[in-house]
């Protein structure tokens, strides 16, 4: 049930933002057991002065093409699961959009079943056959 929120500078095409989306996607499928249709994703364009961000601290240097990527998670993962995460999410954006490692900032963090609802008044992952109902869609 990963929600992402992608934070980046305005300016960018319909087309990088498709393969940023895409690609973080992409990473979370690969790397987190996320299934395909899981996707939840919203982008925030901000003008220079609302995007602040330091260009060395703990990286860098970074450029204007910086993206902040937010990634809330149900279930915990392991530090090793989240390194994967963090290497296969970096490769596929330096090959599509196009961006630099350096320029990518990632964000996880954790929520229980019942801080989620997906529609209708319910905290749907809260009932036991919630997985097969995602599988099967709604019913």
């Amino acid at each position: 049930m990963p929600f992402v929120r992608i934070s980046l500078r305005k300016g960018k095409s319909p087309d990088y933002l498709k393969a940023l989306s895409d690609n973080i996607q992409h990473a979370l499928v690969d790397t987190f057991d996320v299934p395909e249709n899981d996707r939840f994703q919203t982008i925030h364009q901000h003008d220079e002065n609302e995007l602040i961000f330091d260009r060395t601290y703990l990286a860098g240097p970074r450029s204007d093409d910086f993206v902040y990527i937010s990634i809330t998670i149900g279930r915990p993962r392991t530090a090793e699961t989240k390194k994967a995460l963090y290497r296969r999410l970096v490769d596929l954006l330096a090959q599509s959009p196009g961006l630099r490692p350096e320029d990518v900032m990632i964000v996880i963090s954790t929520s229980a079943p019942e801080d989620c609802s997906f529609g209708d008044g319910i905290a749907q992952m809260t009932d036991p056959d919630w997985k097969l109902r995602a599988i099967g869609g709604r019913q």
